[in-house]
């Protein structure tokens, strides 16, 4: 009677001991680097407490490309090696549209796992940009972000301009970059993800196709249009400005936001999502922040922007049950106090109505000012077809294309005409390339 009676109690103080289940892993790979990355883990440690059921484990994978890569190479290894999630960027969408078998749309993801989903809920660009044409969404909105304009209030002071008013068209940058420049500034404007900012940002606030097809969103038989009378004009001002310093490139990527946040250019068209990041650096009454120049000999008023940044997209192949924490992640991503505080925190654009309201009724946008006007940019006006979004095929080689080809200006090479040609000549082969082997 004694031993059965402490054969049952060592059992149940075992038992005890043990966890009531083992949590379900999310792997989550990104591309969030330095204080970004501090966020992400930041968001998947408030998910994980909120619940117990799943643990959702960011992996940050390096860039963009090579997350991108790293996740496709993952998953054609069919060792389960694959993440739950990748966070892809905007030009990666029409590859992972064209990887049959690989995704898990997440209209699809919410639905199964019978999470409330309400595509009302998100901003119209944002949602828009990542959904079938009947309004399916493909990929959850993360880290989304649009082109805005910066400037250095010191800078402008110096030079007799009124810090308050910055350019509201292009002719206006090149003779108020004149004047920086004569009161010592080294450069007057530079801008950050060039392609992203001067070729494609560029068409769609004019209201200008990037391509056929309604910028790739009908179809796969695409050719580029960006060697039009606008985006001519534009880029052999810019070359002509450089002769003058009115206008330097400051390299690919992010790389020129070093040059403003420096004190070296004046005026700077950089992400949104590098808001918080520049507002640090120069203090927040030294910068000014507002919508992009326009060309008025092309358009009245400016259409809206489009955006860029990246999406999270789910993987096929992983055990039904573990998309279930997936999906409740997602719903957690969206509540409108976590969006609210993400784009507070980042800069990035807020992918809920509910969080532009949260955001604002906290007086955020008095304390920062400008840091509203990616959204107001990305809402100006009902997109078009022109201004919907990109949905490119072998977006990231086409975007490396552009980057040489302007490169070619920036050096003295070849005149805008010439390399904007050359751009669609070379871009219009890798769109031929994609659609032949994903037709």
């Amino acid at each position: 009677m004694r031993t059965s009676l402490l054969v049952s109690t060592a059992m149940a103080a075992l038992i005890a001991a043990l966890p009531a289940h083992a949590q379900k892993e999310i792997q989550f790979w990104h591309a969030m680097g330095g204080n970004l990355g501090e966020s992400v883990n930041q968001l998947a440690e408030e998910f994980n407490k909120s619940q117990s059921e799943y643990k959702v484990v960011p992996v940050f994978k390096g860039s963009y490309t090579e997350t991108l890569t790293a996740a496709i190479a993952a998953f054609r290894a069919r060792q389960n090696a694959h993440p739950h999630i990748v966070q892809v960027f905007e030009v990666g969408t029409a590859t992972m549209m064209a990887a049959k078998g690989a995704i898990y749309p997440v209209h699809q993801l919410m639905a199964d796992a019978k999470e409330a989903f309400d595509p009302k809920a998100y901003i119209g660009p944002v949602y828009g940009y990542y959904s079938t044409t009947d309004g399916k969404l493909l990929s959850m909105p993360f880290n989304s972000s649009t082109p805005v304009f910066y400037w250095n209030k010191e800078l402008f002071q110096k030079a007799g301009l009124d810090p308050e008013k910055p350019p509201k068209t292009w002719p206006e940058v090149g003779e108020m970059g004149k004047k920086l420049v004569a009161s010592g500034a080294k450069c007057g404007f530079t801008p950050q993800w060039q392609t992203w900012t001067m070729i494609e940002n560029l068409g769609a606030w004019h209201n200008q196709p990037f391509a056929t097809q309604q910028n790739g969103f009908a179809g796969l038989n695409v050719e580029l249009k960006i060697n039009d009378a606008l985006r001519v004009k534009h880029i052999q001002t810019l070359a002509d400005w450089g002769k003058e310093k009115v206008f330097v490139y400051g390299g690919r990527e992010g790389k020129s936001t070093a040059m403003f946040n420096g004190g070296e250019c004046a005026m700077h068209i950089a992400s949104s999502g590098s808001g918080a990041g520049i507002q640090k650096a120069l203090g927040v009454e030294k910068v000014g922040i507002g919508m992009m120049p326009y060309w008025p000999e092309f358009i009245a008023k400016p259409q809206n922007s489009i955006i860029g940044g990246a999406t999270l997209w789910v993987l096929q192949g992983k055990p039904k049950e573990e998309y279930a924490g997936v999906a409740k992640f997602f719903t957690f991503l969206s509540k409108g106090d976590v969006q609210a505080k993400w784009h507070q925190e980042t800069g990035y654009v807020p992918i809920t109505l509910s969080a532009v309201d949260i955001t604002e009724k906290a007086g955020f946008y008095k304390k920062f000012p400008g840091r509203e006007i990616a959204v107001q940019q990305l809402t100006l006006n009902p997109p078009t077809e022109n201004s919907k979004g990109l949905r490119i095929g072998n977006f990231v080689q086409i975007r490396d294309v552009m980057d040489e080809e302007l490169e070619s200006v920036w050096s003295g090479k070849k005149n805008a005409k010439q390399a904007l040609d050359d751009a669609v000549a070379r871009g219009n082969k890798l769109l031929k390339d994609f659609a032949a082997a994903n037709n």
